[in-house]
This record gives structure tokens, C-alpha cells and sequence, in this order.
């Protein structure tokens, strides 16, 4: 019998969207079969990414498609790039337009060169979105390619 998979799932959330995505993320590993630790950034104390199969980096953007510092800090924290690594976030194109929506989320997936393409929502995940969430969550898990 081979080993359990194992996945963290960090985030930053101010409103609550990039949390509701981590808890969708966090529902289907858990269906897989799939170990799962959660990690608020900015809250729990620091961690070592090491003995994960997935890592999954979840942000908002802000501030006219600002990072938030808490991520910069975690990002600094970490230390390195983890090559598994998928990132997931929270926008709002009423604030920049399409120009700024989820910036954050496009500037983190370029900075770890994730193999997969970033999760953008809109606000909540809720809906068709929550459909997104699952679509580019298979993604994540069955992409050969990506796998380490």
C-alpha cells in the first residue's frame, strides 16, 4: 500500500473569499484521500514546507493589484522556491478592472514559476466558481507532469 499524500494549504484572508476557496481546496484533497494541513498566514507561526507532496499558496489582491505584505513576509519566511507549489486567490475587477484583477495571485504563480496555471475568483467561489475550483484542483492533482 503506498503512502498518503500530503498537502498544506496556506492563505491570507481579510473578507473571507481566499479562506472559502482554501475550504473547497481543503473538502476535495480530503475526498482524494489526501492529507491536508491548513495554514493562515499572518496567524499560525512559521512552518517548513518541506514534507509536502502540494503546496497550495492562496492571496487576495488589493491596494490597485498590491500583494499584501503578510505574503511578502511569507514568502520571505519560507526562504525558497518550492517547485510544487499552486496558486489560488480572491479579486475584485470593480477595483482596476481586468488589467489588475488578481494580480497578486499572477505575480506569486510567476515568482515560484508554478507548472500550473494560477485559480483567479471572482469575490466568492460560490456557483459556477465553485465548479472552477474544481476543475483546476484536477488539474493540480492528475497533471503527471506536475507531480514531484
Amino acid at each position: 500500500m503506498s503512502e498518503k499524500k500530503k498537502a498544506i494549504i496556506c492563505y491570507l484572508s481579510y473578507s473571507g473569499n481566499t479562506e472559502e476557496i482554501a475550504e473547497l481546496i481543503e473538502a476535495k484533497l480530503i475526498n482524494s484521500e489526501i492529507t491536508v494541513d491548513m495554514y493562515e498566514i499572518g496567524i499560525d507561526p512559521p512552518i517548513d514546507l518541506a514534507g509536502y507532496d502540494f503546496i497550495f499558496l492562496g492571496t487576495f489582491t488589493w491596494d490597485h493589484g498590491s500583494t499584501p505584505d503578510e505574503i511578502k513576509d511569507f514568502v520571505l519566511e519560507v526562504g525558497y522556491k518550492p517547485k510544487n507549489i499552486s496558486v489560488f486567490g480572491s479579486g475584485d475587477t470593480q477595483f482596476g478592472g481586468d488589467e489588475l484583477f488578481c494580480r497578486a495571485v499572477d505575480r506569486l504563480a510567476k515568482f515560484y514559476k508554478s507548472e500550473m496555471p494560477p485559480l483567479k475568483i471572482e469575490q466568492s467561489p460560490r456557483g459556477s466558481q465553485e465548479d472552477r475550483v474544481n476543475s483546476w484542483l484536477e488539474g493540480v492533482l492528475f497533471d503527471v507532469t506536475y507531480i514531484a
